[in-house]
């Protein structure tokens, strides 16, 4: 997610202020979700994803071995699609639990995504999916913001989940924390 914040911090005609409103439902989420839980506790957190979160390893790449998984095309195109359908305003609360890695348990998280009418604007393209195991893929994607690009070229990760690729807990996490000054979400 540097990269992104980074991206923002460039001066690019516009982005700012579609960072704002990307970032503003970051907070309206947070607020949301803090409202919903019990004795500020949030319930029990997700385990950590069971596949490291590095970058495949040069001497792979380089030996031409592959690190993805046996079917990369299949893969990619799944992922591709997951990803936009999770971020897409149209998919409903129990599909993009489904799409989300942990999402029964981050069920706080998503309704407020659900309740706040700011996150119908949001959405995602994905340009680039490069795994770095079996399990797990880097994703290149842009936030959309009214069908505009807000934040391009922002990275986040994939992981395979009984046999279903989805958005990792890592991901969700991390574009939350953007605007929250360290605030603590339930399953974060």
């Amino acid at each position: 997610m540097r990269h992104m914040v980074r991206t923002v911090r460039t001066g690019r005609p516009g982005t700012r202020s579609a960072f704002g409103a990307v970032a503003a439902v970051a907070t309206a989420l947070v607020l949301a979700v803090s409202g919903c839980s019990d004795n500020g506790g949030g319930g029990a957190k997700p385990s950590p994803s069971s596949t490291a979160s590095e970058p495949s390893s040069p001497a792979a790449s380089q030996s031409g071995q592959s690190t993805g998984p046996a079917d990369e095309k299949a893969a990619r195109a799944e992922v591709k699609a997951n990803w936009e359908k999770f971020f897409s305003p149209d998919t409903p609360l129990n599909e993009k639990t489904k799409l989300l890695e942990h999402g029964n348990q981050l069920q706080l998280l998503l309704q407020g995504f659900a309740h706040d009418p700011r996150t119908r604007e949001v959405g995602a393209q994905v340009s680039d999916v490069t795994f770095t195991s079996p399990t797990q893929a880097d994703v290149t994607y842009s936030l959309t913001l009214k069908g505009q690009t807000a934040v391009p070229n922002a990275t986040g990760v994939s992981v395979l989940d009984n046999g279903t690729w989805k958005v990792s807990v890592k991901t969700i996490c991390a574009l939350v924390s953007m605007d929250t000054g360290g605030t603590a979400v339930p399953g974060c």
